[in-house]
């Protein structure tokens, strides 16, 4: 960190380390605590420079997602679980993460017991139906549209025209309290990350907020006072969010069917499908040079102030998009200048030639008929 002089703590340090040691494992034989059981892809780069840095590691992540969630079972108010109320399954948890690595924070959270939900949690035997941490791909192999119920498994399991008491066609039938709700989501980026203090921590935040993730926070600031009255360095945990780019929408039910069993029905019109699939598509976009912007900040925040410019891979030099703009501005301008000084002299160069030839095409006095 550019001109930082703060301690890092040897217990930062050795949590640090031993979340590296799991990190650093091959990824065809890492696994963390998600049932996805590894790093997206798309922010292992990020993850990777993050945790390269002094006074900072990754503990759970999740580069953003599309989903197609079932709600879990709604809870039922008894006078047993009024009296012991079972914990909501969509509520925040701690992740351990000494014991699994840099855990994906959206897949973990179907890694959790099953319980039951109030209306809208995820609990009870919520589930994903379809779940991709990339742009959904709509297009086959010909060129033609895929079908969106089967991509996202909202297939229909009624023919058209049977299904006459599916609630998109007015069913008296449908109700609420036997059935569960199926939800569209798009989440963007979520990062969790250890610092060694304050100092780390703020210098994140203002990373996250400038890069669009504006809903980025912290906990754990403050110093702690432990055994034998000795107060502990705070090592702030901060997390890299913004909620903008969220966005949900009901497009189906899961019900009980005749036999006993659970049906998923489609309640939304194909053309709707595809504009919220367009729609999460863009927003992965957007998420991505938000990303982009984060990782450039957390550089060159943390760049040595007494070395030279970054370098990239390919030996050139690395630049942020103002000093790029600056750079070409000045090039431009160089380069006419030069060009205006090139058109004025050779316009001095004409007018030079113009006159020496005016002199010698003048009248030869020696010609003039002389005096008598």
């Amino acid at each position: 960190m550019a001109g930082a002089t703060t301690t890092i703590s040897e217990d930062f340090a050795a949590r640090k380390r031993k979340i590296l040691a799991q990190l650093a494992v091959p990824d065809d034989e890492y696994t963390d605590a998600s049932p996805k059981g590894t790093v997206d892809a798309g922010i292992r780069d990020l993850i990777d420079e993050l945790n390269g840095l002094d006074g900072f590691v990754t503990t759970s992540s999740c580069g953003g997602r599309v989903s197609v969630f079932v709600e879990g079972v709604k809870k039922k108010t008894t006078a047993a679980t009024a009296a012991n109320p079972a914990p909501r399954a969509d509520e925040t948890q701690d992740v351990e993460v000494e014991e699994g690595g840099d855990v994906d924070e959206g897949a973990a959270t179907a890694a959790r017991p099953a319980t039951l939900a109030a209306a809208g949690g995820k609990g009870g035997g919520g589930n994903w139906l379809f779940v991709s941490h990339d742009p959904v791909d709509i297009t086959g192999r010909n060129g033609e549209q895929k079908d969106l119920k089967e991509i996202l498994g909202l297939k229909n399991v009624h023919e058209e025209g049977e299904n006459k008491e599916s609630p998109s066609k007015g069913g008296s039938s449908f109700s609420m309290a036997s059935s569960r709700l199926v939800h569209f989501k798009f989440e963007p980026m979520i990062l969790h990350v250890l610092t060694a203090s304050p100092a780390h921590a703020q210098l994140l935040l203002r990373c996250g907020l400038q890069a669009g993730f504006r809903e980025s926070g912290a906990i754990n600031l403050t110093a702690t006072t432990g055994g034998g009255g000795v107060e502990t360095t705070p090592t702030p945990m901060v997390a890299i969010r913004c909620m903008g780019l969220t966005f949900e929408s009901l497009v189906g039910v899961k019900k009980e069917g005749g036999g006993g069993g659970e049906k998923v029905e489609c309640t939304v019109p194909p053309a709707y499908l595809r504009t919220l699939v367009d729609v999460g598509n863009e927003r992965f976009a957007e998420n991505t040079r938000r990303i982009q912007r984060f990782r450039s900040a957390v550089l060159e925040a943390t760049a040595p102030a007494s070395t030279g410019p970054k370098m990239k891979g390919d030996g050139s030099i690395w630049e942020d998009a103002e000093t790029r703009r600056e750079r070409k501005k000045a090039e431009g301008l160089k380069r006419k200048a030069a060009l205006q000084n090139q058109q004025q002299s050779q316009g001095d160069q004409s007018v030079g030639n113009t006159v020496a030839t005016g002199d010698d095409d003048g009248v030869d006095l020696s010609m003039n008929t002389p005096f008598t």
